[in-house]
């Protein structure tokens, strides 16, 4: 059974919606950018409705500022009451329910390492983490609009070398030269991490809960992420046991293709059975 509820935020009325079912492990789904609770192409409600037939309680919600709720839209750097509200609201609606898996993705995975560890909330899974330093949030939505990293870059000519084609279309005169070497200059720069970076991976490393990080590994944010993993901002989270990371061969920022989205079900579905 679906149901829409208000709970209040700071002094703003927010909304949500329960799937309600009776099983003791609920997933709780923080929405990414500025997208409204159902998510791109009503991804997030189709989740909800999977997990909630499998017996597993799903709430979601639009944060302050956005959808149907009340308040100003400070983005994900100023959503931890937002969550906490949320966990608040999601624990009192299925009194059945005593543990709590958190799922996010881009600047909602963000969000919810910076901001989980002093509330009720038992794992996290964190898709494509947004570390790129920018005056404005990801935005949500298929494809994060923000200009390629370096390690977008170098990803993307590697994959042109290999391919023979490219050799053809290169000495025919398809490919511009001068845009060629303004690209492998910018891929060849070395980047320093961000600040964001840094915090997300000193959040995680202090963590005391058990995460799972995946990745659509072509997809630009996740490969911005990916090298900061490789870089070594990440140095102290891959020592800990409890932090895992996957990823899978895809484009996809919401893992909306076929394949991305039955290996994103399953990675969820193990979260859960394991809370």
């Amino acid at each position: 059974m679906k149901q829409h509820l208000v709970f209040e935020c700071a002094g703003d009325q927010c909304f949500g919606t329960l799937d309600s079912a009776q099983g003791k492990t609920g997933l709780l789904i923080v929405t990414g950018g500025n997208e409204i609770r159902s998510g791109a192409h009503a991804g997030q409600a189709a989740m909800a409705s999977h997990f909630a037939a499998a017996g597993y309680p799903v709430f979601r919600y639009d944060r302050r500022g956005v959808g149907d709720s009340e308040g100003e839209n400070s983005g994900f750097e100023e959503s931890r009451e937002d969550i906490a509200a949320a966990v608040a609201a999601f624990r009192n609606t299925a009194p059945n329910m005593d543990r709590i898996v958190a799922f996010g993705n881009c600047d909602a995975a963000t969000a919810l390492a910076l901001f989980h560890h002093d509330l009720p909330i038992d794992r996290l899974l964190l898709a494509n983490p947004w570390v790129i330093e920018s005056d404005q949030t990801s935005g949500g939505g298929e494809e994060a609009p923000t200009q390629p990293s370096a390690a977008a870059i170098r990803a993307r000519y590697w994959a042109r070398i290999k391919n023979p084609r490219s050799l053809i279309d290169l000495f025919s005169g398809k490919i511009n030269i001068r845009k060629l070497a303004s690209g492998l200059a910018k891929a060849s720069k070395q980047e320093a991490a961000s600040g964001l970076a840094a915090r997300l991976a000193d959040a995680l490393a202090s963590s005391d809960k058990p995460i799972r990080i995946v990745l659509a590994k072509r997809d630009t944010t996740a490969l911005a992420f990916a090298g900061a993993w490789r870089d070594g901002v990440f140095d102290r989270v891959r020592q800990r046991p409890t932090i895992t990371k996957a990823e899978i061969d895809s484009a996809s920022h919401s893992f909306a293709d076929s394949k991305a989205k039955k290996w994103l079900i399953a990675q969820i579905e193990t979260a859960l059975k394991d809370a």
